[in-house]
C-alpha cells in the first residue's frame, strides 16, 4: 500500500490537524441554520393552522424546499469536504448550496407527484438519476475550468 503524500501546508506545534472552515462555508452553514428553523417552523404553522387550499399548497412546497435545503446543507458540506482529496481545495459554498437545492427539488417534486398518487419507485429513481447526471456534468465542467485557469 502506498502512503498518502504529506500535507504541503506547514503546521505549527499545537495547531490542530483540521483546517479552519472557509468563510464562504461558514456563511452557508449559518444560512442553513436560519433556513432550517424558518422552513420547519413555517411548515408546522401552515399544517396546524390552515386548511389545504390551492394557495396554501404552493406555500407548503416553498416552505418544504427551504426546510429540506437548510437541513441538507450541513450533510452535503460534510460529504464534499470528506471526499475531496487533501491536495485540492474544497468546493466553494455555491456548489454546496446548488447540490442541496437539487436534493430539495427532488423532495418537493416527489411530494408534488404524491398528491395524484403518481409517484412510484421507478419515477423517483429516474428523477434522482436526472438530477445526479446534471450535477455531475456541471461539476465536471467547473473542475475543468478551474484546472485551465
Amino acid at each position: 500500500m502506498t502512503q498518502p503524500p504529506p500535507d504541503p501546508r506547514p503546521r505549527r506545534p499545537g495547531q490542530p490537524l483540521t483546517a479552519p472552515i472557509p468563510a464562504d462555508h461558514l456563511g452557508v452553514l449559518i444560512a442553513a441554520v436560519v433556513m432550517m428553523v424558518l422552513g420547519w417552523f413555517g411548515l408546522y404553522q401552515l399544517i396546524t393552522t390552515t386548511l389545504p387550499r390551492v394557495g396554501q399548497r404552493w406555500i407548503f412546497f416553498m416552505l418544504l424546499l427551504i426546510a429540506v435545503v437548510g437541513t441538507v446543507i450541513p450533510f452535503v458540506r460534510y460529504l464534499n469536504v470528506r471526499f475531496t482529496p487533501l491536495q485540492v481545495e474544497p468546493p466553494p459554498g455555491g456548489v454546496i448550496v446548488r447540490q442541496a437545492v437539487w436534493i430539495g427539488l427532488f423532495v418537493v417534486i416527489c411530494a408534488w407527484l404524491q398528491i395524484p398518487r403518481a409517484l412510484n419507485l421507478p419515477i423517483a429513481f429516474l428523477l434522482g438519476l436526472v438530477f445526479t447526471v446534471i450535477e455531475v456534468f456541471l461539476r465536471s465542467r467547473e473542475i475543468q475550468n478551474e484546472r485551465d485557469d
